[in-house]
């Protein structure tokens, strides 16, 4: 396994587990748009630029999503 192929899979890996435990606290769901962001990131570098786009659009989401729960 290559130096991109672990960070994809930590990346995903920590999407996995933020998203799961997102219900506990907000910062859970800012964690995961930190993870969206890392993916994004690996979609890019891999180049499989749809993938990328679309990790940071969720990434974005998931700040949107953040905001508003934290004013709550």
């Amino acid at each position: 396994m290559d130096a991109l192929t672990l960070f994809g899979l930590l990346a995903v890996t920590a999407m996995l587990v933020t998203y799961a435990l997102e219900e506990r606290s907000a910062w859970f769901v800012l964690a995961f748009a930190g993870a969206c962001l890392l993916a994004s990131i690996y979609g890019f570098l891999q180049g499989a630029w749809p993938f990328g786009v679309v990790e940071a659009i969720w990434a974005m989401v998931a700040v949107q999503r953040w905001r508003q729960r934290s004013m709550q």
